[in-house]
C-alpha cells in the first residue's frame, strides 16, 4: 500500500471504476483532486465548463450515452447550487451521475464559514444518496458505495461532499475493486402470464422509456414487438429506444402528443409498460391512465421495485432489468396477432401522416427544416435539445433509428441542449451532433459554446429565434388572452455573438435557404450556429399564436 493524499486516492478510485472523463468548474476546495488528475491526464480527460450548471448537464448527458456513472466536480455553496439543475435532471431522467462537491475544512464546519452549506441536506431531495467523506481512509468505500447506488435499481445521481482537508490528508488505505451491479431477471411464471395476457388482448399497446437501458435491450424489445406486431410508443424524450422506421412504432407520448395517439392509449385493453414510470408528461398530466387502478390491463416492468405500485396498480408488476426482460420477451413464442393487425396498421398510418409538414405562417416552416435534417443526417447522428415549444418540431418530425441518438431532459429543463451537444461530441467525436435550441433556451447556456470551441468540438446549433418565451406565451394566451406580460425577449445579435466565439454562422429566414446553409454548417470543420428566424405566430405544428388567443377569447365570450 502506497501513502497518498485524499485527492490521489479519490482519483485512483475513479480510474478503477472506469471513469475516463471528468467535468468541472474548478474550485479551491478540491485542488488536490485537480492536481491528482494532472498526473493521469493521458487517461482521464478533464473538461472545464464555464458554469456549474453546464458542467452537470454535460456529465448527465455523458452518462446517458455510456450507460454508466459520469462524474462532475463543483465547488461548495454557489458551485453546488448552480449544479443542482443538472442533478435534478439526472434524478428525473434516472441517470447515474456522481457529483463531487468541494467543502470547507472539517474544523470550520457548522460555523457558516465561507460558502458553507450542508450539501447532504440540500441534495437529499434530488439524489439517491447524499453523503460526505470525513476520513481519507474511507474514500474507496464511499466512492464504491456511490457507484453502486447510482446504478442499482432505478439509476440516479449521488452527491458526495469533500472537505478540503480530507483531500490533503495522507493515508495508506487500499483500493476498492470496480463496482459490479446485479440486475433482477423476470421469472418464468411472470413471462408466461405476460404471454397469456397478450393472447387475451385485442388492442395492446407497449410504452417504453426510463433510464437504465442498453442497446441490446432496445434491439431485443423491438424484435419482440415486431414478432407480435405490438404497437409501440416511446415515452417522453425516449424516442431513440425504438426504431422509428419499424412498422410497430406509432409515436411518442409526452408534451405535444397527437390526439389520435392519446386516444389509442386510452382505448387499449392492455398496456405493456417497460421502463417508463408513467409520469405526468408521458400520461398527459395523468389523463391517459386512471390512478390508482387503470382501465387498461397493466403490465409494468421496472428496474426499481419501489416504482411498482407507487402510483399505478399493475395487474402484473415485474421487477427486472430491461436487458434481462427484453431477452426473455424475445424468447417467448409469438402469439397470433390477427385480432389487432388492423389496429396496429391504422396507428402506424396515423404516425406517418403526422410526419407531413403542415402549413405555417411566415417564410420558414420549422417542420420542413426538421424533415430536411432528418433526410440528410446519417442514422447515428445525435440530436440534443433543451426545453421550449421548439422541441415539439424536433420530436415530431425527426425519426430516430439508433439507440442513444436523442438527448433531451425529461425533467423539462432549459439550458440542456448545448451542454449535451458538448458531451455528445466528447463521447462520439466522429458522429454528427445537432443541438436544437430556442432564443430563450440558448441564452441560459450560451457560455458553453466557449467550451465546445476550447476542446475543438464541432456541433451544429439550430437556433429557433421568435423573440419570446414561446411556451410561456402559449400558456399565457390560453389562460389570459391578450394580456402579454414578461414573455417578450430583446435578443442580442446572435450572429455576431456566435462569431465572437469563433463559430461558423448562418442566418436563415426562408425555406429554400436552409438546405445549403445546413450543408455548409455540417462541413465547416468547427462549431456552427444557424439562426432560424421564424414568424412568432408559428407557435406549434399546426397551431398559431393568433389562433390560440382567438380561441381563448371566444371561450371567454370576449371575442
Amino acid at each position: 500500500m502506497t501513502v497518498r493524499n485524499g485527492g490521489q486516492v479519490l482519483v485512483d478510485q475513479l480510474r478503477i471504476h472506469g471513469v475516463d472523463t471528468v467535468y468541472t468548474v474548478p474550485g479551491e476546495s478540491f485542488l488536490p483532486v485537480l492536481d491528482a488528475l494532472y498526473d493521469v491526464r493521458e487517461e482521464v480527460r478533464l473538461i472545464t465548463a464555464r458554469h456549474e450548471g453546464g458542467a452537470a448537464n454535460m456529465a448527465e448527458a455523458h452518462a446517458k450515452l455510456i450507460g454508466a456513472p459520469s462524474v462532475v466536480f463543483v465547488n461548495r455553496g454557489p458551485g453546488a447550487t448552480h449544479a443542482a439543475n443538472g442533478v435534478h435532471t439526472a434524478f428525473q431522467d434516472s441517470t447515474p451521475l456522481i457529483v463531487f462537491i468541494g467543502q470547507g475544512p472539517r474544523e470550520f464546519l457548522d460555523r457558516e464559514s465561507f460558502q458553507e452549506m450542508d450539501h447532504r441536506i440540500f441534495f437529499s431531495e434530488m439524489t439517491k444518496w447524499a453523503g460526505q467523506i470525513e476520513d481519507p481512509a474511507r474514500i474507496p468505500e464511499l466512492v464504491s458505495r456511490a457507484m453502486h447506488i447510482s446504478m442499482e435499481g432505478r439509476p440516479g445521481p449521488v452527491a458526495l461532499a469533500l472537505p478540503e482537508d480530507v483531500m490533503e490528508e495522507l493515508t495508506d488505505v487500499a483500493d476498492a475493486r470496480p463496482y459490479r451491479i446485479a440486475r433482477p431477471h423476470p421469472g418464468t411464471d411472470e413471462m408466461s402470464e405476460l404471454r397469456t395476457m397478450l393472447v387475451a388482448s385485442e388492442k395492446p399497446v407497449m410504452i417504453v422509456g426510463g433510464g437504465g437501458w442498453t442497446a441490446s435491450a432496445s434491439r431485443d424489445l423491438l424484435a419482440f414487438a415486431e414478432a407480435n406486431q405490438i404497437p409501440t410508443v416511446a415515452s417522453f424524450r425516449c424516442q431513440d429506444y425504438v426504431d422509428n422506421y419499424s412498422d410497430v412504432f406509432i409515436g411518442y407520448g409526452g408534451l405535444g402528443i397527437r390526439p389520435k395517439l392519446a386516444e389509442r392509449i386510452k382505448r387499449a385493453d392492455l398496456l405493456l409498460v417497460v421502463g417508463a414510470r408513467l409520469g405526468e408528461a408521458t400520461t398527459s398530466r395523468y389523463s391517459l391512465v386512471d390512478i390508482p387502478t387503470p382501465q387498461q390491463a397493466l403490465v409494468h416492468v421496472h428496474l426499481g421495485p419501489e416504482e411498482l405500485g407507487s402510483v399505478y396498480q399493475a395487474n402484473l408488476p415485474i421487477n427486472a432489468g430491461y436487458t434481462e426482460f427484453a431477452s426473455a420477451a424475445r424468447a417467448l413464442d409469438p402469439v397470433a396477432h390477427d385480432r389487432w393487425d388492423a389496429w396496429a396498421a391504422s396507428a402506424r398510418v396515423d404516425y406517418l401522416e403526422d410526419l407531413e409538414p403542415p402549413d405555417a405562417p411566415g417564410d420558414l416552416n420549422l417542420a420542413s427544416v426538421v424533415r430536411h435534417v432528418n433526410d440528410v443526417l446519417p442514422r447515428d447522428a445525435i440530436i440534443t435539445n433543451g426545453a421550449g415549444n421548439f422541441t415539439v418540431w424536433a420530436h415530431r418530425y425527426y425519426q430516430f433509428e439508433s439507440f442513444r441518438t436523442q438527448l433531451g431532459p425529461t425533467s423539462g429543463s432549459m439550458a440542456y441542449g448545448i451542454p449535451a451537444a458538448v458531451a455528445a461530441k466528447i463521447v462520439h467525436p466522429e458522429r454528427p451532433v445537432v443541438a436544437v435550441t430556442g432564443d430563450g433556451d440558448l441564452a441560459m447556456s450560451l457560455q458553453e459554446i466557449a467550451t465546445a470551441v476550447q476542446y475543438d468540438l464541432d456541433p451544429v446549433i439550430l437556433l429557433v429565434n421568435n423573440g419570446m418565451l414561446a411556451t410561456m406565451r402559449m400558456h399565457q394566451e390560453r389562460r389570459f388572452p391578450g394580456r402579454v406580460h414578461g414573455t417578450d425577449l430583446v435578443n442580442p445579435d446572435f450572429q455576431a455573438l456566435a462569431a465572437s466565439f469563433g463559430l461558423h454562422t448562418e442566418l436563415v429566414d426562408r425555406d429554400g435557404d436552409f438546405p445549403a446553409a445546413f450543408d455548409r454548417a455540417l462541413n465547416a470543420g468547427r462549431a456552427s450556429l444557424i439562426e432560424l428566424q421564424i414568424d412568432p405566430d408559428q407557435l406549434t405544428p399546426g397551431k398559431t399564436l393568433s389562433g390560440t388567443r382567438k380561441a381563448a377569447l371566444d371561450r371567454s365570450g370576449v371575442g
